[in-house]
């Protein structure tokens, strides 16, 4: 069973993770700006198949092999800071290009997009790799 103590430190570690805007809610805003709520869901589904990835990884034991390889550690956070650069780029270059008639998206590309957003994300990969695991009892099975 899981203590309740452990629940509240960890929800109380985590709000300053989850309340700090990121890329997922950059691609909501955007998509939903363009295209109204209906291009919500795709990201929506991305960023939470992403959070599914992340715990699936860590569930592996991926989370503590990165843990203990600062090289590893260092490896992802580069390849996920890369992503995020490109992706400020593009939203910027698209954003202040002249105005034209865009052409639509294709909706999988979306869904796409925020999975990467969200898998590449090195603030949601720390919190399967560094803050998860302090809260977790390799003795107490969650099940």
């Amino acid at each position: 069973m899981v203590h309740p103590v452990a629940v509240a430190g960890f929800l109380v570690a985590i709000l300053p993770l989850i309340a700090t805007p990121g890329a997922s809610l950059a691609l909501l805003v955007q998509y939903v700006t363009e295209g109204g709520r209906r291009r919500a869901l795709p990201v929506v589904l991305g960023t939470v198949t992403g959070l599914y990835v992340h715990a699936a990884l860590a569930v592996a034991g991926l989370s503590a092999l990165v843990m203990r390889s600062s090289v590893a550690f260092t490896v992802v956070r580069l390849i996920g800071a890369v992503y995020l650069i490109g992706l400020g780029v593009w939203t910027w270059r698209t954003a202040t290009a002249a105005p034209r008639r865009r052409p639509r998206r294709r909706t999988d590309s979306v869904y796409v997009q925020a999975l990467l957003a969200n898998v590449l994300n090195p603030k949601a990969a720390s919190i399967y790799l560094t803050l998860t695991p302090q809260f977790i009892a390799p003795d107490h099975p969650l099940g």
